[in-house]
C-alpha cells in the first residue's frame, strides 16, 4: 500500500473518530462546516488542522512544522500534524478538539 493511501486511511478513521464527520473530495481529501474547509490531507500525506491563531502557533512550534502551503500559497490558520503523530492519541484528541471548536465560531459561506 502506497504511503499516499495509508495516510489518507489514517486520516478518514481520525476524522471518524474525532470529528464524527465525513472526509470529502477524492483528489485533495478535506472536511469542512458551514462552507469553511477546516482540516485536509495534504500532497505529502500530512493531516493539515485549522486552528485559532495563538493554537496554531503552539503546535508548530510543539511540532516543529514550518507553515503549510498548498499550491505555493500559505494557508493561515493552518497547522500539519506530521504522520509519525498519528499514534499519539493525546496530542490528536487535543489538536483535533481545538480544530473542531475553532471551526464552529467561523461564520458562514
Amino acid at each position: 500500500m502506497s504511503d499516499r493511501k495509508r495516510n489518507l486511511e489514517a486520516y478518514r478513521d481520525l476524522v471518524d473518530k474525532y470529528f464524527e464527520d465525513t472526509v470529502k473530495g477524492k483528489a485533495n481529501p478535506y472536511t469542512s462546516m458551514n462552507g469553511n474547509m477546516y482540516s485536509f490531507l495534504d500532497d505529502t500525506g500530512r493531516i493539515c488542522l485549522r486552528m485559532k491563531e495563538d493554537d496554531r502557533a503552539r503546535y508548530a512550534e510543539t511540532l516543529g512544522t514550518q507553515p503549510v502551503q498548498q499550491y505555493g500559497a500559505i494557508m493561515k490558520g493552518y497547522v500539519a500534524i506530521p504522520e509519525k503523530e498519528y499514534s499519539n492519541e493525546h496530542l490528536l484528541q487535543d489538536a483535533f478538539d481545538l480544530c473542531l471548536r475553532h471551526a464552529r465560531t467561523l461564520n458562514k459561506k
